[in-house]
């Protein structure tokens, strides 16, 4: 079984940045690497070279520059700590907005239960990161103190800040890709995202994710150590709020609400994520009391496979749209503790990563 690595980050937003470069120097250098073949597989498709996405991304810095200078601190450090030029740190944070969503990655599934539906009285949240097979190999789950803002668990891979986790607030986010027609040059959203983890209540959660000057958004499926449950539906412009008034919630990469859904970019095209959305909601109305192992159980299903909550690669598909299950998450925020995965849940064990080790 191989063994995810959690790497323990303290200090200013840079000297976490440092460290985590330098800890994992090979990985970045490998996430850096495996862009740079994206672009040029799908050359033909985006007519985008690398010397043209670094352009492309430097003029989003400003904006995250201006509101998240920490985090542009982070993405510094990381570049300085693997001796990787910070220019190509920063393509890979704007990747999405820089490719206009040609990465049309659809098949991450968030869910997760409150005190009502779990058999211990637990809050639940779990989550299929799915992204391109070649990041696979650069994950990591990382454990960060800052001095400003709250100690946070989170994933991440390669040069990516991290954007999938809770902080010791109790606070979770999940992020599923969705796609806009409304989205421009602004704060690039794993930057905004990234803010939603050293949030310390719901609402300023959800103010984060909206943060003026945004380049586009997330589906941010947001929950609370008291169980509090939402969905955040959020453009460039435009936003949505979903709650989980059963004690439950899904999300997808679909919007779910009428008003995000006039804004949403090529909806026919859009069909294994609502086949995966109501799997996923099925399997979780079908049982009243979840626990730890029901929710792995969720985690591995096949239905509608390769397109499967359990996702699976491809190689037949075009490069752009070619992806997997890298790691499947289940966050305890009743306990702050993390179970992942490295790889497909159907084929990998969980490990158990604690905030307070």
């Amino acid at each position: 079984m191989r063994q995810l690595e959690m790497l323990v980050l303290k200090g200013s937003h840079f000297e976490i940045g440092r460290q985590m470069g330098e800890a994992r120097r090979e990985q970045v250098a490998h996430s850096i690497e495996n862009a740079h073949h994206l672009l040029q597989e799908a050359y033909d498709q985006l007519q985008l070279s690398w010397t043209g996405a670094i352009n492309q991304s430097r003029k989003y810095l400003p904006f995250a520059e201006e509101r998240f200078r920490q985090y542009v601190d982070e993405m510094r450090g990381i570049a300085e700590g693997a001796n990787v030029s910070f220019d190509d740190i920063v393509v890979l944070n704007a990747m999405e907005a820089v490719t206009v969503d040609a990465l049309h990655l659809t098949k991450c599934t968030s869910l997760a239960v409150n005190q009502r539906r779990t058999a211990n009285g637990h809050v639940l949240v779990a989550h299929n990161e799915d992204w391109v097979p070649e990041d696979e190999d650069d994950l990591a789950i990382i454990h960060v103190t800052t001095d400003d803002e709250p100690p946070m668990l989170a994933m991440t891979y390669g040069g990516l800040l991290p954007n999938i986790g809770f902080n010791a607030y109790g606070i979770a986010q999940c992020c599923d890709s969705v796609y806009p027609t409304d989205s421009r040059i602004g704060i690039p959203r794993i930057v905004a995202s990234r803010a939603v983890l050293a949030a310390q209540t719901p609402g300023e959660a959800i103010r984060r994710t909206l943060v003026p000057h945004r380049a586009a958004g997330y589906n941010h499926l947001l929950a609370d150590a008291n169980g509090e449950l939402y969905s955040v539906e959020v453009s460039a412009r435009k936003f949505a709020l979903l709650y989980g008034e059963d004690g439950s919630m899904v999300h997808t990469n679909h919007f779910l609400t009428w008003e995000m859904q006039q804004v949403e970019s090529e909806p026919d095209e859009l069909v294994a994520t609502r086949v995966r959305y109501h799997r996923a909601w099925r399997l979780l109305h079908e049982t009243e009391q979840h626990t730890l192992e029901t929710l792995k159980a969720i985690q591995r299903d096949h239905v509608n496979y390769p397109d499967s909550i359990c996702n699976h690669d491809d190689t037949a598909l075009d490069p752009l749209d070619r992806e997997k299950t890298i790691t499947a998450l289940i966050m305890d925020l009743t306990e702050l503790k993390m179970y992942a995965t490295w790889g497909n849940p159907c084929e990998n064990e969980y490990q158990e990563f604690s905030l307070n080790a």
